[in-house]
């Protein structure tokens, strides 16, 4: 199922603090003007009843016995005796001189009266219209806010892209950057904005310290590979030329092939230590007999499996093959047969291919489940048992990942273990 996430992006955030910006001013401007558009439009009432009041009074001075004229929302009137005060409509009799607002029924009327020499006046004014105009005032207020607020996060995210291209051109930049692209100033570009730019400068100062210290690690491990791998070769030369004399006691001839044997383990673990340190390729790509790659990589053990009397079974036809880097898949078959043969006392150990999955089983201690999550983790060993450094499965997932493999384990504590390498 999948889940709703919110976009982090710098442009979505700068879109989303314009229009929040937005919001908030242009909310407010309506916020104001949407309680002061009531606060207008009584002001605008009573102007127009004052007005219709002076003019009503300025013609009854001019001319007493005129007519007052009654509208459908404006009415005047000119009470002079009782009479003609219960003839007013039942609403407007009685009220003293004052400002009155009246509702009768659904209707809302805004009345002034006055009295002048014991004239009356009524002025009474039907609001209708001043209402329905601020409902649809303050609709359209509402519907200015909302089409703002949009359009205010749209340009916002539009203009947004302009102010983070500087930034986004510079990721694209260090992501093409190779380890060896390392110049100065190669990152900064003269039209970039200043703050832009001192990320730039960081950056081409950080490249700058990483190629310093890669090179500086790159010159220790071949010093490193160099020393160590002249002693290894003089050691194998000299068992070599030793067990070629014909002479040489059979037990002599046993030391030597041990010492041979140690010696060229010893140099296996060098080139799978400086593979974990530089994670540079075992070998180039070739067709690899898959049976005939696990016998080379179990050889070194037979003498181990014959000891502990393991039955070593490899359920591969001859002519199964893998295009495959041949280094690389003798050196994670040769850790993981290993780590079989340490861990199991009796039983068997078993290789197997099927449907381009490679697997190694066998019927030892097995693994705890506690134990899986920390099973490729440099130095780890999940038992006493045995010997290593606990870098052999480090080893193997290093390879697996860099050649785009995929491992997987299934174990049962005191059944055995099998791992499984699935080839793309």
């Amino acid at each position: 199922m999948h889940k709703f996430q919110i976009d982090r992006s710098l442009r979505y955030r700068v879109a989303v603090a314009l229009a929040t910006f937005c919001i908030f001013i242009v909310g407010t401007l309506c916020i104001i003007l949407y309680f002061a558009s009531d606060n207008i439009e009584e002001a605008h009432i009573e102007q127009v009843i004052k007005m219709e009041m002076d003019h009503l009074v300025h013609r009854y001075s001019k001319h007493s016995d005129f007519n007052s004229q009654i509208g459908s929302h404006l009415k005047s009137y000119v009470i002079r005796n009782m009479e003609e005060e219960l003839r007013l409509p039942a609403y407007l009799r009685g009220l003293n001189p004052d400002y009155h607002r009246i509702y009768y029924g659904t209707e809302d009327f805004h009345v002034l009266v006055r009295s002048i020499d014991e004239v009356k006046f009524v002025v009474a004014y039907r609001i209708t219209l001043h209402k329905q105009r601020l409902r649809e005032l303050r609709l359209l207020i509402v519907l200015s806010w909302i089409v703002v607020v949009a359009i205010a996060f749209v340009v916002g995210y539009l203009l947004a892209r302009i102010l983070v291209k500087q930034v986004t051109d510079l990721a694209e930049r260090v992501n093409l950057l190779a380890p060896g692209d390392i110049q100065v100033g190669l990152l900064t570009q003269p039209d970039m904005d200043e703050e832009v730019a001192q990320l730039a400068r960081a950056l081409d100062d950080y490249q700058n310290r990483i190629k310093r210290m890669l090179q500086r690690e790159q010159e220790f491990t071949a010093n490193i590979s160099h020393e160590l791998r002249t002693p290894i070769t003089t050691i194998l030369t000299s068992c070599e030329l030793l067990v070629a004399a014909p002479d040489l006691p059979v037990r002599s001839r046993h030391r030597i092939k041990m010492i041979e044997a140690a010696a060229t383990r010893m140099g296996e673990q060098l080139q799978a230590l400086l593979f974990l340190a530089r994670e540079q390729a075992l070998g180039v790509i070739e067709t690899v007999a898959v049976a005939e790659c696990v016998y080379d990589a179990a050889d070194p053990l037979m003498t181990e499996i014959f000891r502990k009397k393991l039955i070593f079974e490899v359920l591969i036809a001859p002519d199964v093959v893998l295009i495959v880097n041949r280094q690389a898949l003798h050196t994670a078959l040769m850790n993981l047969i290993r780590n079989a043969v340490q861990y199991t006392q009796h039983g068997y150990i078993r290789v197997e291919f099927n449907h381009q999955r490679l697997s190694i089983s066998d019927s030892g201690i097995g693994i705890e489940p506690a134990y899986l999550p920390l099973l490729y983790e440099r130095f780890f060993r999940g038992s006493t048992q045995g010997e290593g450094l606990g870098i052999g499965l480090a080893i193997v997932k290093r390879i697996c990942n860099h050649y785009g493999w995929l491992i997987e384990v299934d174990s049962t504590p005191g059944q055995g273990t099998t791992f499984h390498i699935i080839f793309p």
